[in-house]
């Protein structure tokens, strides 16, 4: 039963009862020619309980239907539906609101930049509106972009392919988009007039290196790889030695798909760097770690884990194009001190761009 209907049937009844007392004065006074005072000051209060009664209902479901304003609270469906961070932002703000503060923090936490690092950000961000007197919906907003800007400009963005051949190492978990952003990273360095040989380094993954190869003829480049199931170490063994005989700069090393709590797995990753250190010990070395955007605090996780066995130099973010905010890769710039050095924006060859904070802050907030 709806609401209004239960209450209309709760408030009917006293109204009844109204009705048949008001008739009971009424044929009172056709009998008695003088009815005496006193009767009928008692029918008149009889006829107010039942109308004090429908008064009192009738004020207890207004308040019930109508909840004041200042209680009413989104709720946490709500946020994840529309997770933008400008719809914490109301036309005045000081450095007293406190809840424009928590929700602040709670929206930063649930595009997971992490809990520390979202507490870190609004800390900071309060103390500088005090002590640079900001107020105000787009001066907030820009004091917080910097801050989180400033939190991911821990290193160096660029590649460091200063040798002849240098080596990027791709590494990562299973499904993030290794070989796609290796063949987009191949065809950028292509039109940057290099040379580029990839290496087929995944060999446990079925059609794997079938399917590198369709983005080495895409990116015009050359390709070392052998049969499935081959021992990575030989296939980058091969690559390496292919690289010094033709002149190639860069050599991109493709690896297989690896939980990061799997052991034996991540040992294979410290016998590929070992073979790079002894056949190429002066080489530019570059381990890119690629990222999910859609991964969330578990990506920290991984990081931590690939940064022990593989010492990671650079983060790949991938699937930016959807809903994800990837704003784990805060967290991940201020607790490993790892940049984000490249993003991936699309399944295109071109869909790959160098990661530029102020307008990954920008669209995060």
């Amino acid at each position: 039963m709806a609401f209004w209907d239960k209450w209309r049937k709760e408030n009917k009844e006293p109204r009844e009862t109204q009705t048949e007392l008001r008739d009971a004065v009424n044929e009172n006074e056709s009998l008695e020619e003088k009815p005496a005072a006193e009767s009928v000051e008692a029918a008149a209060a009889e006829t107010k309980v039942p109308e004090q009664a429908a008064e009192t209902v009738e004020a207890e479901a207004t308040q019930q239907a109508a909840p004041p304003a200042e209680e009413k609270k989104t709720g946490l469906w709500q946020k994840l539906k529309k997770l933008y961070m400008g719809d914490v932002f109301g036309s005045a703000i000081s450095e007293a609101d406190e809840a424009f503060f928590e929700d602040l923090e709670e929206m930063l936490i649930l595009a997971d930049v992490g809990m520390e690092t979202a507490v870190d950000a609004v800390k900071e961000l309060r103390q500088r509106m005090i002590e640079d007197k900001i107020s105000g919906q787009e001066p907030v907003k820009e004091c917080l972009r910097e801050i989180l800007a400033e939190k991911l400009q821990v290193g160096d963005s660029g590649l460091n392919l200063s040798t002849k051949p240098s080596v990027i190492l791709v590494i990562g978990v299973n499904g993030v988009g290794k070989t796609t952003s290796i063949g987009k990273l191949a065809s950028r360095l292509r039109r940057q007039g290099k040379r580029v040989l990839l290496c087929a380094g995944d060999t446990f993954r079925a059609a794997a290196a079938d399917q590198l190869e369709i983005w080495a003829n895409r990116a015009k480049c050359e390709l070392v790889r052998q049969k499935e199931g081959a021992d990575p170490g030989a296939v980058l063994f091969d690559a390496i030695q292919a690289a010094k005989a033709r002149g190639v700069d860069v050599v991109i090393c493709d690896t297989a798909g690896r939980l990061h709590n799997k052991a034996n797995l991540m040992a294979e990753l410290h016998k590929l760097r070992k073979i790079i250190d002894r056949e190429l010990p002066e080489a530019a070395l570059e381990t890119l770690l690629v990222l999910d955007a859609t991964t969330g605090q578990n990506g920290l996780i991984q990081a931590k884990q690939f940064q022990e066995t593989a010492g990671c130099t650079g983060i790949i973010l991938t699937k930016l194009d959807g809903t994800a905010k990837g704003g784990i890769v805060i967290a991940i710039a201020q607790e490993l001190r790892v940049p984000v050095k490249f993003v991936g924006l699309g399944e295109g060859i071109d869909d790959m761009q160098p990661f530029d904070a102020k307008e990954y802050v920008g669209a995060l907030i």
